[in-house]
């Protein structure tokens, strides 16, 4: 199974407001960078989309490393909450709909065909990877504000 090393991030100038995401790919000596914009979204919502533009690309399953400095995505993961809210018709533990559904819905989808683990990165420090996605969402905000393809 191939091994592919991914970063992600989302960015959000204003919560709600215009919101860009930004992906970092790595298989062997092969480096993909991706990135997009929306005019009126979350941070959340771009932090999620950065995990689901990455493993989209992904034409034959894989081994994946997803980094991201997002408690909100590692967490869901490794602290298990899609299994409970799976188990509770997609409610959190209060009994109220999980915000983002059908995000959270298409990663998982997408996660059935590949092995992902996450990996929690802090956030603009130190990591060169993390601070390149930071500066590709930013950059995709600005284009889309400028008239170019988000």
């Amino acid at each position: 199974m191939k091994e592919v090393t991914v970063y992600t991030d989302g960015a959000c100038s204003g919560n709600p407001g215009p919101g860009g995401w930004a992906a970092v790919l790595f298989y062997g000596d092969k480096r993909k960078e991706i990135s997009g914009a929306e005019p009126h979204t979350t941070n959340n919502r771009m932090e999620i989309q950065a995990v689901i533009e990455a493993l989209a690309l992904l034409k034959v399953p894989c081994r994946v490393k997803v980094h991201s400095d997002s408690a909100y995505v590692v967490n869901c993961f490794q602290n298990n909450w899609i299994r409970g809210w799976l188990r509770n018709g997609w409610k959190n533990s209060k009994g109220q709909p999980v915000e983002n559904k059908e995000l959270w819905q298409r990663l998982w989808d997408l996660m059935g065909t590949h092995e992902v683990s996450y990996v929690k990165v802090k956030g603009h420090s130190d990591n060169e990877w993390n601070n390149r996605c930071d500066e590709l969402a930013v950059g995709a905000i600005k284009a889309m504000r400028a008239g170019g393809k988000g």
